[in-house]
């Protein structure tokens, strides 16, 4: 990607990319508003929220922006898409580039990358086929997770029982992906742990957050646990001890390298038997005010503005 002429500053001209087509529009487009608000505090004037829609070069080339902000979350803001879109037009951008993008929101992609590492992960299959299903999940155990591919924040995932409940689960999925992952259930502890980078010198560090932990009232941390405010409960710091804390932080770091990474991102566990299963990585999370990254960093000592002008800086890289 080219670099821009003008070196990023308070006057710099900052899209703040939000909203979007996916499924997790409104989602993004509350990430989008507070990460907006925040860049004003620090002092950055000229950002400015940019619903991303089908015109969105045309709106980018026309507001004149340096800089983007990506907090798209899902299809097309987090799957690499955007990211060659800034890439063309000459937009430095925030996050992962286009190969770990892509790499990331594949669920699959990401496990057959991460198995090649030493990562503990949970038995899976994919499948495309409604017909063959039998058949396909004969080597797993129920009860089941089945998951769209490429999807975040939960949609179209359902925990099933018996192989009648998994067809109708299957049929969901598919509303939301072609392809289909069907993976063990196991009744743990979900747990996520952010990973950040900052720019010292020459040096790029990357660094693990604290592990946040998390106690849902629904039967596991679905879309409406996530974002319905009081039916999740942040454990923070975790309640692993201190061996398993190191050995989860130092997986998310792996798994974050191993997938080729950029400035921020979020490695999802289930721990269960004292194992840390890595689950997925999420390479833009949201910044929302139930967000767990914001969670994560204030608990560290960065609060929500000191954590968008970390992620901000890593354009500087």
């Amino acid at each position: 990607m080219e670099n821009n002429q003008k070196k990023l500053n308070k006057e710099s001209k900052i899209a703040v990319l939000c909203g979007g087509l996916s499924a997790e529009r409104e989602v993004s487009l509350r990430s989008g508003k507070n990460v907006h608000r925040a860049l004003l505090e620090l002092g950055y004037k000229n950002a400015e929220m940019v619903d991303v829609g089908r015109d969105v070069a045309q709106k980018l080339q026309e507001g004149e922006y340096e800089y983007a902000f990506n907090v798209l979350h899902g299809r097309y803001g987090e799957d690499g898409c955007i990211q060659g879109l800034l890439e063309i037009i000459g937009i430095k951008y925030t996050g992962c580039d286009v190969k770990s993008s892509a790499i990331c929101m594949d669920k699959e992609t990401t496990k057959n990358i991460l198995a090649t590492c030493d990562i503990p992960l949970i038995s899976s299959v994919c499948a495309t086929d409604y017909e063959n299903l039998e058949q396909i999940v004969a080597g797993l155990d129920f009860p089941l997770m089945v998951k769209p591919v490429k999807e975040g924040s939960s949609i179209g995932m359902s925990r099933v029982e018996n192989i009648k409940e998994l067809k109708e689960a299957f049929k969901l999925a598919k509303k939301s992906d072609d392809k289909i992952l069907i993976e063990e259930y196991y009744q743990g502890k979900s747990a996520t742990i952010g990973v950040l980078q900052e720019k010292t010198g020459d040096e790029i560090k990357t660094f693990a957050t604290p592990i946040l932990e998390f106690e849902t009232k629904t039967q596991w941390y679905d879309y409406e646990a996530k974002y319905t405010e009081g039916l999740t409960k942040f454990i923070l710091p975790a309640s692993f001890d201190e061996k398993l804390t190191k050995e989860m932080q130092d997986i998310a770091i792996r798994a974050f390298r191993a997938c080729e990474c950029r400035g921020l991102a979020r490695v999802d566990f289930l721990v269960y038997n004292n194992t840390p299963y890595v689950l997925e990585i999420n390479t833009n999370p949201g910044m929302t005010d139930l967000s767990d990254l914001p969670a994560q960093a204030k608990h560290m000592g960065i609060d929500y503005n000191a954590l968008v002008e970390l992620i901000l800086k890593t354009l500087e890289f």
